[in-house]
């Protein structure tokens, strides 16, 4: 990761930065790092299943979300939750909430980003999500546009882990040890109630990164102990001083 004092997660939805790389912002944050997190939609009407068995409205469910959210986000340190509230099933951004994003990309000026694999034909809002961050993220840096305010430098995409990660095509090339702060995940992870189901999954996500990251980092000859991590794919290359 890079030593940028600041970072932005781009959600499609309201549990996925929880999941995905809720360890990454916990981290981070204990670092000092002011992680913002935009949550693009509640995913209210594909992603809460429960809540709507339980008979409840559109805006009850909304709100539901959005607590979650919130709670979750507390837990893990997030510095700002931006809530865009765009609908979900399917999430779609016109030109204007395009450059809302813009404006929060810029505003942050983040180290680092985060936002989903490239291609998720089980929820394509998630595919759509990583498509409208790495436009974003081109116009933030565009000198042309809105002259005058700081452009964005050039800071990493991590694409984290989708859900059945054997159809998607993500390759991870970064594995981040976040034994240190599971405890927060899992607390934040537990904030989502309308998706318990998922508690037990990623927590077995999390402990089968961890025996990669044992294994990447030097495996039976001396590896790192590690109990919990998370994996990333990176998409633009790294520029480093050594190996």
């Amino acid at each position: 990761m890079s030593d940028g004092k600041s970072a932005l997660i781009i959600s499609a939805h309201a549990a996925d930065f929880v999941w995905r790389c809720g360890g990454a912002i916990a981290l981070h944050a204990e670092m000092g790092v002011e992680v913002t997190v935009a949550c693009l939609s509640f995913g209210e009407r594909g992603e809460s299943a429960r809540l709507w068995k339980e008979g409840k409205t559109l805006e009850e469910v909304k709100a539901a979300r959005r607590s979650e959210a919130e709670a979750a986000a507390e837990v893990l340190g997030v510095h700002e939750l931006v809530c865009f509230d765009l609908g979900d099933y399917p999430l779609h951004l016109a030109q204007d909430d395009k450059f809302r994003l813009v404006d929060l990309i810029r505003k942050v000026q983040p180290g680092w980003m985060m936002s989903h694999s490239r291609y998720d034909p089980y929820n394509t809002d998630h595919m759509y999500m990583t498509q409208v961050a790495l436009e974003a993220r081109m116009i933030a840096q565009a000198w042309g546009h809105n002259p005058g305010e700081t452009v964005l430098g050039a800071p990493q995409l991590y694409l984290f882990e989708p859900h059945q990660t054997e159809q998607m095509g993500w390759k991870p090339d970064v594995f981040l040890d976040v034994t240190p702060v599971w405890e927060k995940k899992r607390a934040a992870m537990e904030c989502m109630n309308g998706q318990v189901h998922l508690w037990d999954y990623y927590t077995r996500v999390a402990q089968q990164r961890a025996n990669h990251f044992k294994r990447n980092s030097g495996g039976q000859a001396g590896g790192r102990d590690c109990r919990y991590a998370e994996g990333f794919e990176s998409v633009f290359p790294r520029c480093v001083d050594n190996l």
